[in-house]
């Protein structure tokens, strides 16, 4: 028996998302917001938190820094049931902070990276990693020191007789290396958005790139927005349709679609009966400000999927 349904390294920090700003962003000015969160961010530790709530079994590995920023983080991350005794903490760098200015119908995301970039492989208990039946990997592009042992980790846990889901994320260089490409022969399951799957088939076409990165992996989910998403697996492909909810805003979103697909790929469920737990995972998060609030409250989240009669 395994320790864990799923282990995740990566990133753990803290996003404060600012609502109701102008516009213009004039220089020397004191601008005003209309409202603001404090949450839990960090594309890794939104999937654990979200899959915790959802019942999983669930270890994290993560490095912060030796400040307020990263004990808060952790507490509420630890609050949902992630064992989080594989986080280290380090008084080289700080915590990791993203600054999110959602502006309604788009966001800017201003992140200072802080000890985000500088977890590494040799910071990795590979024992407790694999000791697990499910390896989820996010923010490729953010985690720079960890990137280049990302081969050697999935050769381990493949080694292990783990499955393996990849979210890239965005890169914030725009360059979606050609890397990726060499570490995609062991995932079992690809979770990138249309914008990221385009960026990385190399195409503007959606259809192109969604052909091109299916020939790559077992199954390839493609997370739409308001379209829902897309599988293809065995040159089958099957469409999944976005609940229409009332929105607060996106954060977190695809990180908790991520959430709800793997808990139903654990528990054995049909893909259409995943892809339809991930856009509930989706669409619950999107209620509430930030990724992991919506989660967080047991009775909201429950009385959520009771009414939509949703498989999660």
């Amino acid at each position: 028996m395994k320790r864990f349904d799923v282990t995740i390294a990566g990133e753990l920090n803290l996003d404060l998302i600012l609502y109701g700003l102008p516009a213009e962003l004039s220089p020397e000015r004191e601008l005003l917001a209309d409202d603001m969160a404090l949450t839990l961010g960090s594309s890794s530790a939104i999937v654990a938190h979200n899959l915790a709530c959802l019942g999983n079994k669930v270890g994290f590995q993560s490095l912060i820094g030796d400040d307020s920023l990263g004990k808060i983080a952790l507490e509420r991350l630890a609050r949902s049931g992630v064992d989080t005794s594989g986080v280290q903490t380090t008084k080289i760098i700080g915590t990791g902070l993203s600054v999110i200015l959602q502006r309604g119908s788009y966001r800017n995301i201003l992140t200072y990276s802080g000890a985000i970039s500088k977890l590494s492989l040799g910071d990795l208990d590979l024992d407790y990693l694999c000791d697990a039946r499910h390896f989820h990997l996010s923010s490729y592009y953010l985690q720079a020191n960890l990137r280049p042992g990302v081969l050697e980790l999935f050769r381990r846990l493949k080694a292990a007789g783990v499955r393996i889901s990849l979210d890239t994320n965005d890169d914030p260089e725009g360059r979606f290396g050609e890397d990726l490409l060499r570490i995609l022969e062991f995932v079992d399951v690809f979770l990138p958005n249309q914008r990221e799957a385009c960026k990385i088939a190399g195409t503007e076409d959606v259809n192109a790139a969604m052909e091109k990165l299916s020939t790559l992996v077992p199954l390839l989910v493609v997370k739409r927005g308001p379209q829902g998403a897309v599988a293809i697996r065995d040159h089958q492909k099957y469409d999944s349709p976005a609940l229409k909810v009332a929105m607060v805003d996106p954060v977190g979103a695809g990180d908790s679609f991520d959430a709800g697909f793997i808990h139903a790929y654990l528990g054995g469920k049909s893909l259409g009966d995943c892809l339809a737990a991930g856009n509930a995972a989706g669409a619950l998060c999107a209620t509430r400000a930030g990724g992991t609030e919506a989660f967080a409250d047991r009775a909201y989240r429950e009385a959520f999927f009771k009414e939509h009669a949703l498989p999660v």
